[in-house]
């Protein structure tokens, strides 16, 4: 195989060093001769480019790396763009968490309000990144986007940019899948997950671990104990991982027929989890005060007196799981991963256009999806809700629709009514003006 270029397009990101490390961990299958970091944030990106440079002297060191803020430089050749972007970084991650709180809405980042007004900032600065990719990238190029929200940003991307060469990944279903491993003492590549639903909303009906189902298992594990009992990834630590791992067994307690995405607290717990919720200390603060501090205070370590420390960044699900995709489409029999496509039929009952996140195999001829079929009532009412919200919010994006965005709202399972809504959309425009589509 011939040696790639890897462009990280968000390359001030706090996961950037572990996904390096993911990249040249695997360089005797999978050879890259040079890495790009792209961010339009200059400072960050070279202070982040500080420990980068550690990973790959360390590890790599014939692997050239560079940073960059020229779009040209960046892509030019590129086989593989590995974008992560956070349009507004954490401060706006926490006024969105913090706006819909005071509202008695949940609070985070990719679902509800939060989500929806972060997926408002993303769709043109990702379209923005497609056309330059697609101007000096090379032909045979993939994006594999993780910028979130996914769902949503897969949703437009699709219909603004229909034939650009995008792949749209989450690293959460790896991470249960990687607590799944634990709690079935198993590796987590022996495990072959039958999954449907859209990103961040989504169930797992089968788990099988070498040709054997062990769903059952899973699934009264769940009822009694959630996620928990298990070794939690290395990236979901910090409590308010441990308390979503355990949310996970009042919804089996209620739902016990698939096993949920996490995520689906928030739209099936919302009372709970705002109930449970310190307006005034979100998610957003408690990744300040975690991942971003250790980062920059490594950072800052090193600027000081030179030493640096290899360990401390463990290569988690995020980096594996990108690597490990862009690998296998370079190999034929690659391999099977949950994506999120199109659905053309997949899910039988839900719409074509629907951006779906299910089984695929992947090769370099692409990726095949894995047919899902029929799904009950109950799980095909709450994903129409969802993708209604979402297309309603896409919608409103790209016609500059506040009736459509506001609509998005609205129908969104983890705001209570049209009042509600429309008060946090008013807030949160005047706190996005300087990110969002204009409104009218």
């Amino acid at each position: 195989m011939e040696a790639k270029i890897i462009t990280i397009v968000g390359g001030g990101s706090t996961y950037t060093p572990g996904v390096v490390k993911a990249i040249l961990s695997k360089k005797d299958t999978f050879s890259v001769k040079e890495i790009r970091a792209y961010d339009i944030d200059e400072q960050r990106q070279e202070d982040v480019a500080i420990i980068v440079r550690e990973v790959v002297k360390s590890t790599c060191p014939e692997c050239k790396f560079i940073t960059t803020t020229d779009p040209k430089k960046a892509f030019t050749d590129s086989d593989f763009i590995f974008a992560q972007i956070r349009v507004g970084k954490y401060a706006m991650r926490e006024k969105d968490e913090k706006i819909a709180l005071k509202h008695g809405a949940v609070g985070q980042e990719t679902c509800g309000c939060g989500g929806l007004a972060y997926g408002l900032r993303t769709i043109y600065p990702m379209v923005e990144i497609l056309d330059y990719v697609e101007k000096y990238a090379n032909p045979k190029h993939w994006i594999l986007n993780y910028s979130n929200p996914a769902a949503i940003v897969a949703l437009a991307l699709k219909k603004l940019r229909p034939n650009a060469r995008i792949i749209n990944i989450c690293d959460m279903p790896v991470a249960i899948m990687n607590t799944f491993a634990d709690i079935l003492k198993c590796d987590p590549h022996e495990i072959k997950p039958y999954y449907f639903g859209l990103n961040h909303f989504g169930w797992f009906t089968d788990v099988w671990v070498n040709g054997e189902s062990r769903f059952e298992e899973l699934r009264q594990h769940a009822i009694a104990h959630g996620y928990l009992d298990a070794a939690l990834d290395e990236q979901h630590w910090e409590p308010s991982w441990v308390h979503t791992y355990g949310n996970v067994k009042l919804m089996m307690e209620r739902f016990p027929k698939y096993l949920p995405n996490t995520y689906l607290q928030y739209y099936l717990l919302s009372q709970d989890v705002v109930d449970d919720a310190n307006p005034e200390y979100t998610r957003a603060n408690e990744v300040m005060d975690g991942r971003e501090k250790t980062l920059f205070d490594a950072i800052n370590h090193y600027k000081e007196t030179g030493e640096y420390e290899d360990d401390m960044f463990v290569v988690g699900a995020h980096g594996t799981f990108i690597v490990d995709l862009a690998e296998s489409l370079c190999k034929e029999n690659g391999g099977r991963y949950l994506l999120i496509v199109k659905n053309e039929g997949a899910v039988a009952d839900l719409p074509d256009d629907a951006m779906v996140e299910i089984p695929c195999y992947v090769s370099p001829s692409g990726i095949e999806k894995v047919s899902v079929g029929h799904i009950p009532t109950f799980y095909k009412g709450l994903i129409e809700q969802q993708y209604a919200s979402e297309k309603c919010l896409v919608e409103g994006a790209i016609e500059n629709s506040y009736d459509k965005v506001l609509q998005g709202f609205a129908l969104n399972k983890t705001v209570k009514s049209s009042t509600q809504a429309k008060a946090i959309l008013d807030e949160m425009i005047e706190a996005n003006k300087e990110y969002w589509p204009e409104l009218k």
